[in-house]
């Protein structure tokens, strides 16, 4: 999905200038003084796909309400820089035992202490095997963490009401920094009465919480209300938020042009050659932490429709995942359907973050060669005749038609293949057949869109989620041990540059064996409407809604 804390060392972990990239910031030139600090802010999103429970949420229209209700121990500002929130204080001397003050006098909306407590029950509920959480994988670097058997988190220690104790199973010195993400949100105790029932009603601590017992139109839109007790450094500057599920993004365009939606941070593709013109000043096209792709199942084991990618597996396989890479034009998609909004890939995260680079060995399978990609389709028939029809799996409600047909029509042209896309109305739709069914089997039977937006603004999190044999968003059920290995020493070693070395050569494995294509780096484009001020969007695509003012 895609996102410490003053005197800890792990500030210097984000470069400033991959923070200026990140943060550039917009907004409508007014007096920041104005608005009704109780008017209500209305936003485009998404249906969660699973209740909210920060444990259990990947995808970003949760993480969006999440972020909205909850507080972590620190949280990210626009450039993604972090700064406490519910800490006092985080230190380590060795980057594997830290000790964490959470600040005094916060509570949940029921009323109950965010504590040490808070935190450490959460995150071991969150890790323990039995309760099948797909954040589960960020606790795996605390001591006591298994993929076996339930087992208990040993690595955290409760040492005061207030005080806690992290002890990690080796040195991570970016794990400071992931602590903003949602899976380390504090739970109350409210929670573990009933988890299902908690998801549909969540008791957070951050700067909004639930209108009303009917909050949630399930598939329509949610209510959120400022928090009165909220005192973190995200306090909002308006009443609310109305976050509204649309069907498509032209129809949130329409109601942004209509007056009737305040913010938007998706345009419709069909409206790129224009929405800058359309919105003037209230534009939004800046970079962010947003990586696009899809993903060819690897291990074919956890898939109920295995036959389906028999031809990507071995040597074949390796060869038509070139070839099919080799085949994209990605300059022509981003030109042409993206009006120069997004940027061709050179590797698997974000120009954003700090660490990126754009000459990694093996990265020329990304360049378009229609005559090196015909070649390898060729070499792999040799091995096997191709048959039957490449297919790319994605959501129709997320703008994504334009681009996974212009794929399409060049696989068919450059490959000289049957290809489509295959729509499925609704994220949530998509995502369950991506996600293992009560079998534990997946039940998506093509090739699917794919991608990540930043949990933190750190390369491992573009990596290890999504390539790491077992990892949460792994969802083509990748494994390489030398990738494990590398990633597991960038995440051992003693400074973020050398880290980045190890997570570089990692990625240089991932191009060959190419679990997914890489496509391109997404701009965050949005805009706002006439009534609202102080838009400001964030180093990873969201806008900072406490921010915002109206009237």
């Amino acid at each position: 999905m895609k996102l410490s804390k003053l005197g800890l060392g792990a500030i210097a972990l984000v470069s400033a200038t991959a923070l200026t990239l990140a943060g550039c910031a917009s907004d409508s030139g007014g007096d920041t003084s104005t608005g009704d600090s109780a008017s209500i802010i209305t936003a485009n999103g998404s249906e969660p796909e699973n209740p909210l429970i920060p444990t259990n949420t990947t995808e970003v229209g949760g993480g969006k309400l999440l972020d909205a209700m909850f507080a972590g121990l620190v949280s990210y500002q626009a450039d993604g820089s972090p700064v406490n929130e519910m800490a006092e204080s985080i230190e380590t001397d060795d980057n594997q035992t830290f000790t964490v003050t959470v600040a005094e006098g916060h509570e949940f909306t029921n009323g109950e202490p965010v504590n040490a407590e808070s935190f450490v029950n959460a995150w071991q509920y969150g890790a323990l095997l039995s309760n099948e959480q797909q954040n589960s994988y960020f606790f795996e670097d605390i001591e006591g963490f298994s993929y076996e058997e339930d087992s208990e988190l040993t690595g955290l220690e409760v040492t005061g009401d207030y005080t806690f104790t992290i002890t990690l199973t080796a040195p991570r010195a970016d794990f400071p920094l992931r602590l903003g993400y949602s899976a380390f949100y504090p739970l109350p105790a409210a929670a573990f009465e009933d988890m299902d029932a908690f998801g549909e009603a969540p008791i957070g601590n951050g700067p909004y919480m639930l209108a009303g017992d009917d909050a949630w139109q399930h598939d329509v839109q949610i209510e959120l209300v400022t928090n009165p007790d909220y005192s973190g450094p995200r306090e909002p500057k308006n009443g609310g938020l109305t976050v509204i599920f649309y069907a498509t993004q032209d129809a949130a365009y329409a109601d942004l042009l209509g007056g009737n939606l305040d913010v938007l941070d998706a345009i419709p593709d069909s409206n790129f050659a224009t929405f800058e013109d359309d919105l003037g000043d209230r534009a939004i096209n800046q970079p962010a932490a947003v990586f696009q792709s899809f993903t060819i199942p690897s291990d074919l084991t956890n898939f109920t429709n295995p036959a389906n990618f028999e031809h990507f597996q071995g040597e074949e396989g390796a060869l038509r995942r070139a070839a099919i890479s080799k085949a994209i034009d990605r300059q022509q998609i981003t030109d042409v359907i993206f009006e120069g909004t997004r940027t061709p890939a050179s590797d698997f995260t974000s120009p954003t973050i700090d660490g990126f680079s754009d000459s990694l060995e093996g990265a020329d399978v990304l360049e378009f060669d229609a005559d090196a990609a015909k070649d390898l389709w060729a070499q792999a028939d040799a091995i096997s005749p191709w048959s039957g029809t490449f297919q790319i799996a994605y959501n129709a409600d997320g703008g994504h038609q334009g681009w996974v047909d212009a794929v399409a029509n060049q696989l068919k042209n450059n490959l000289g293949i049957d290809a489509s896309g295959n729509p499925y109305p609704t994220f949530a739709e998509q995502r369950t057949l991506i996600s293992p069914n009560d079998s534990g089997k997946r039940d998506i039977a093509t090739p699917f869109r794919s991608g990540w937006q930043a949990d933190y603004p750190g390369l491992f999190n573009f990596l290890g989620p999504l390539y790491a044999t077992g990892a949460s968003s792994n969802d083509g059920d990748y494994s390489n041990p030398e990738v494990d290995d590398l990633l597991d020493q960038g995440s051992s070693a003693g400074s973020v540059d050398e880290a980045n070395e190890y997570f570089q050569q990692a990625q240089e494995i991932l191009l060959k064996d190419l679990p997914a294509i890489p496509l391109w780096y997404s701009n965050v484009t949005g805009g706002f409407g006439e009534s609202v001020q102080n838009v400001q969007f964030d180093w990873h695509s969201v806008p900072l809604y406490y921010e915002i003012t109206k009237g």
